[in-house]
C-alpha cells in the first residue's frame, strides 16, 4: 500500500509527513515514529528506512522537524532540541489515535542528531516500547570540542552574544550555513563528508533541504546532552548504531555514552563514516534495527 501525506498537531504548529502502513498486516500494527537529523528533511533517505520497516510488518510515521521542509513553525531553520523531543512526543500522541496503529506497541528511530532526541524521548515516555539510536549525538559540548577548534570558540561566543542582544532588540536572527566547502569557513558541520552528503543529497532528492540555520540554533546544540538519560532508558530495549569511522558524531564518544545504558540493549559497529549509514551502508544499518523493532515490538 502507497504511502500517505498525513499532518498533526504538535501545540499550534502543524508538523507534516508519512505514514506507511505495515505490509501484510490487518487491524492495528506496531509502529515506528521517525524523524531526521540536524537540518535535514524526511526526503534525505528517511523514505528508505520507512519502507523497510513497512515491508517487515511495521507502520512508519515520517515527518518533518518544525520549522523545516513541509512542517510549519518559526523562526524557520531554527534547531530547538528539546522542542524536537516533544514533536516526537506529539507524533506518538497522533499515532496512537490512529485505527490502523496498535498504542502499545510504538517505537522510535532517530539518526544522528535525532539519534540523540530518540534517547531522551525513550527515557521520559513510557510509551515507547522499542528504540533505535543510529550515529548518534550524544554530547553537544563534546561534539563541539572535537570539531571547533579552540581558539574559534571565543569568536563563536561573541557571536552568540550580539545575536542574542539583536533578537532582543527586534532584529531577525543572524544565520550561519550548515555546511561549507571549506571546513574551516563559519558553518554548524564543518566536515568535509557533511558537506558532501548535504549538497548532493540537496539536489537529487531534496529541493527543500536550505543551507543555513540561525545561529542559535549552534549554541543551543553545544548545550544539549542527550547522553545523561541513557542510564534511564532500560527496560525499553535500545539499539545503537554507531559507524566506524564517524568524525561527525565520533564514534567515541557514542561508544564510551553506550557503556552507561542498561540491559536490555545491544551495540552494532557500523562499517564506514557517518553518512555511510544512509547510503553505501544502508542495509547493514536498516536490518538491525528492522529487527531489533520486529523482535520488541512483536511482544510487548
Amino acid at each position: 500500500m502507497a504511502r500517505r501525506d498525513i499532518e498533526f498537531d504538535g501545540e499550534c504548529v502543524t508538523l507534516r509527513g508519512w505514514f506507511y502502513p505495515a505490509e501484510g498486516v490487518s487491524g492495528r500494527a506496531p509502529t515506528v515514529v521517525m524523524a531526521h537529523g540536524f537540518s535535514a528533511v524526511k526526503e534525505m533517505y528517511l523514505d528508505s528506512f520507512a519502507e523497510v520497516f513497512a515491508a517487515a510488518g511495521l507502520n512508519a510515521l515520517v515527518f518533518d522537524n518544525r520549522n523545516f521542509g513541509a512542517s510549519d513553525g518559526e523562526p524557520r531553520q531554527e534547531i530547538d532540541p528539546w522542542a524536537q523531543v516533544r514533536d516526537y512526543r506529539h507524533a506518538i500522541t497522533y499515532a496512537g489515535t490512529r485505527p490502523d496503529v496498535d498504542p502499545s506497541r510504538i517505537g522510535v528511530w532517530g539518526s544522528s542528531y535525532s539519534g540523540g532526541h530518540v534517547l531522551v524521548v525513550a527515557a521520559i515516555d513510557r510509551r515507547v516500547k522499542a528504540v533505535v539510536s543510529q550515529v548518534p549525538l550524544v554530547s553537544g559540548s563534546a561534539n563541539i570540542r572535537d570539531l571547533v577548534r579552540a581558539d574559534f570558540r571565543a569568536g563563536f561566543r561573541e557571536m552568540f552574544d550580539a545575536d542574542r542582544a539583536a533578537r532582543y532588540a527586534g532584529d531577525p536572527p543572524a544565520m550561519v550555513p550548515v555546511v561549507a566547502e571549506d571546513p574551516l569557513a563559519p558553518s554548524a558541520l564543518p566536515t568535509p563528508d557533511s558537506w558532501t552528503f548535504f549538497t548532493e543529497t540537496g539536489k537529487t532528492r531534496a529541493p527543500s533541504w536550505r543551507n543555513e540555520v540561525t545561529l542559535r540554533t549552534v549554541e543551543m546544540l553545544g548545550e544539549y546532552e542527550p547522553g545523561s538519560y541513557l542510564a534511564r532508558i532500560s527496560p525499553t530495549p535500545l539499539l545503537m548504531l554507531v559507524a566506524e569511522t564517524d568524525h561527525l558524531t565520533p564514534a567515541d564518544l557514542a561508544i564510551d555514552a553506550y557503556e552507561q545504558a542498561r540491559q536490555p540493549k545491544r551495540l552494532v559497529i557500523l562499517p564506514g563514516g557517518h553518512f555511510d549509514a544512509y547510503v553505501a551502508g544502508f542495509e547493514q544499518a536498516s536490518e538491525p534495527a528492522m529487527d531489533w523493532f520486529r523482535e520488541h515490538l512483536a511482544s510487548a
